[in-house]
């Protein structure tokens, strides 16, 4: 080998063994100074990530999954019950947008909107019956859904019945016996005739047996029994008709926010035929059933109709006005309802998060009352919690629960 040669190897030589000792060193002082980090290291308990709510007291134990366990350290999230939370860099909760509000006491205003639909006076109905026995002589050319004013004719009726009265009350009268007079005055009066058809049979000294059936209110006749030649009996029904001076706006109400209506409350609802015009009322009645289907309960709300406007079936925007109430609030995007509970995701100081179970109460603008579960003061996440609470589900961290309100 010549010098040059035997120069070059031996330089590659020192450069191998230089290398290798410098790998070694390394991994020994790597070693010597990793060891002791990793023995002062709390171990909590050895668990499987696929099933993270299984906790183990060894680390060779097999989940139920079939894989080993590894070990859960104190500075990784903790213990369910003694879990400090989840712990996200601040650079990364920057980049998810995450906003961070105080839980604080505010006024929340108790006006609730809801939708709404015209509806009949249920109360405000007439039923036109025979008072007698007969049959119909003729019909005023109305229908069901015809609108009538108060006076209208209905039909004309043949009462045998009250011709029969009526010829007894005029010789009873021709006896001069007021005491007879007025008894038989007074069966007229049961048959259904008037005091002017009275006086006018006595003027008269003529039956009268025909009568004419009119409508005591104004409104929307609803059914029409009435047609000609039809035999009648005594109290069957010839129409009915509903009053349209006022109407009923039954408004769905959540039944969460139930609680906040009440019988008496102011209400205004606007109607897309009416753009622009607001009409009040006041609730009359909460029906004390729920829709099954819609989870509402049904608030009826009474509405003057001047003018007979409002028509049934129309659709309205109701707004329930109330006092302002004082109340722990929350943005109401910082509430998560899983449905089986309510919760927030606190954030508890250097980048650690953890959730905390809530009951929340009423809403508006925005803002949700906590009824208990949080403290005035403490902070919680606004945007991006729902990422944070399922980093918490996934590492085993349980919410803190009702009443651990510091």
């Amino acid at each position: 080998m010549t010098e040059p040669a035997r120069w070059r190897a031996g330089v590659m030589a020192a450069a191998l063994i230089a290398g290798v000792g410098g790998y070694w060193l390394g991994y020994r002082g790597t070693g010597d100074a990793s060891t002791p980090a990793v023995k002062d290291r709390k171990i909590l308990y050895y668990y499987d990530p696929m099933v993270p709510l299984e906790h183990y007291d060894n680390p060779g134990a097999l989940s139920s999954m079939g894989m080993k366990t590894q070990p859960k350290y104190a500075e990784e999230g903790g213990a369910p019950g003694e879990a400090s939370g989840v712990t996200v860099n601040p650079a990364a909760m920057q980049n998810l947008g995450a906003r961070v509000v105080v839980a604080q006491m505010g006024s929340l205003a108790s006006t609730l909107n809801v939708t709404g639909s015209i509806d009949f006076n249920q109360r405000d109905v007439a039923v036109i019956q025979a008072r007698s026995g007969g049959f119909v002589t003729r019909v005023y050319g109305h229908a069901p859904g015809d609108v009538i004013r108060a006076g209208a004719p209905i039909a004309d009726m043949q009462l045998p019945e009250w011709g029969g009265a009526q010829t007894e009350f005029l010789s009873v009268n021709r006896l001069g016996r007021p005491d007879l007079t007025a008894a038989a005055r007074q069966r007229l009066r049961l048959l259904g005739m008037s005091d002017a058809v009275i006086s006018g049979i006595e003027r008269s000294g003529r039956t009268n047996g025909a009568v004419t059936i009119t409508s005591p209110i104004s409104g929307v006749i609803q059914t029409l029994d009435a047609r000609a030649g039809v035999t009648l009996a005594q109290g069957q029904t010839l129409a009915q008709v509903t009053g349209l001076g006022t109407v009923w706006l039954n408004a769905a109400v959540p039944e969460a926010q139930a609680g906040s209506v009440r019988i008496g409350q102011s209400a205004s609802a606007t109607l897309t035929a009416f753009p622009g015009e607001t009409f009040n009322g006041r609730i009359l009645a909460v029906l004390p059933t729920a829709q099954v289907d819609s989870r509402t309960l049904t608030v009826r709300i009474e509405l003057a109709n001047r003018g007979g406007r409002l028509r049934p079936g129309m659709f309205a925007q109701v707004s329930l006005g109330g006092t302002a109430n004082t109340a722990l609030l929350v943005p109401s995007e910082a509430v998560i309802r899983t449905g089986m509970r309510t919760l927030v995701m606190l954030a508890t100081g250097n980048g650690r998060y953890q959730p905390a179970e809530v009951r929340a109460g009423r809403e508006g603008g925005g803002q949700t009352e906590i009824l208990e579960g949080l403290a005035v003061g403490e902070k919680v996440v606004a945007s991006g919690q729902f990422l944070l609470d399922s980093e918490a589900s996934l590492t085993g961290i349980e919410a803190r629960k009702l009443g651990g309100a510091k």
